[in-house]
């Protein structure tokens, strides 16, 4: 996600792991871009959805961890950090984005653990939402505001049988703000750090923060081969294959286009949910999630 938009090229950032520029490229090249978006969103979605599975095994803090911890080990590889040269308002501000990273992700499985897949990204989109209508400043994207606010009231559990939980709302909306404060520290990292050196740098910090509390909660499951396979799956689906292929769409389309197309990433969420998971959503759900994902589209075409 970008300040200039909804879902942009500093979207593969809270993916959390960059891969190499060219993978795919050759074939992806007889898939238009749309659909390559579309491959994007289906892969990060899949990705979530098995990371949700395996909550069965691990609780949500022991999972955050062991993926970040993965997505540490290949970007270190891939891009290794170096602290020569750099100033301490680098190291600060590198240190200061590994921290929203990891709370991002910790807050946003936690809400996994406690909300359909659908409703958890769609409250989690209203960060870069209020980014975008921030940098906007226009009449108009009061409306996709009120929009998105009424989705969140219909998806607010008033009634006492209804599927939400307070708790998992609260988390949603702490990694709505971690995904906005991400959003707005990445540009400062990619100025101070050259190429991916400032995500790598942050994702070693970020298994720092998270490292005791995930051991603490996972123990000696984190070593079973199964759960060690399937943290490497959601780390691929997660990250290298959607920011590969996310490269090679924005390299083929327009920004905007790009956007909006993944403004789309709430609605595929509930869909994914609901074939790998089994979540069945309510009408008022589905409608809170279209209320979100209108306001995201909205927002993206009104931006500049």
């Amino acid at each position: 996600m970008t300040a200039e938009g909804l879902p942009g090229p500093a979207e593969p950032y809270r993916r959390g792991l960059p891969g190499p520029g060219a993978l795919l490229r050759t074939a992806s090249d007889a898939i238009p871009p749309s659909g390559l978006v579309l491959l994007a969103i289906l892969s990060v979605q899949l990705g979530a959805g098995f990371a949700k599975d395996l909550f069965t095994q691990l609780p949500p803090s022991a999972v955050v961890f062991l993926r970040i911890a993965m997505s540490a080990l290949v970007l270190g590889l891939v891009a290794r950090p170096r602290l020569r040269g750099l100033t301490r308002a680098d190291v600060a501000a590198g240190v200061a984005f590994g921290v929203i990273l990891g709370v991002m992700n910790l807050s946003f499985y936690e809400a996994l653990a406690r909300l359909p897949m659908g409703i958890a990204v769609a409250i989690e989109f209203l960060g870069p939402l209020g980014v975008a209508v921030a940098a906007s400043r226009r009449r108009l994207d009061l409306l996709w505001v009120l929009l998105a606010g009424s989705g969140i009231v219909l998806l607010a559990p008033w009634g006492a049988a209804a599927g939400t939980s307070w708790a998992g709302i609260a988390f949603a909306l702490v990694a709505a703000l971690c995904w906005a404060g991400y959003i707005l520290l990445s540009a400062a990292v990619g100025r101070r750090f050259p190429g991916t050196t400032g995500l790598s740098f942050a994702m070693i910090v970020a298994f720092v923060v998270i490292a005791p509390l995930g051991v603490g909660t996972g123990g000696a499951d984190l070593l079973r081969p199964e759960v060690l396979l399937i943290g490497l799956g959601v780390g691929l689906l997660s990250s290298v294959i959607p920011y590969s292929i996310e490269l090679e769409a924005l390299r083929r389309m327009p920004k905007q286009v790009f956007g909006i197309l993944m403004s789309l990433e709430p609605a595929a969420a509930a869909l994914i949910g609901l074939v790998v998971l089994g979540e069945v959503l309510e009408a008022r759900e589905w409608a809170a999630i279209a209320c979100v994902v209108v306001a995201s589209v909205g927002a993206t075409r009104s931006t500049r």
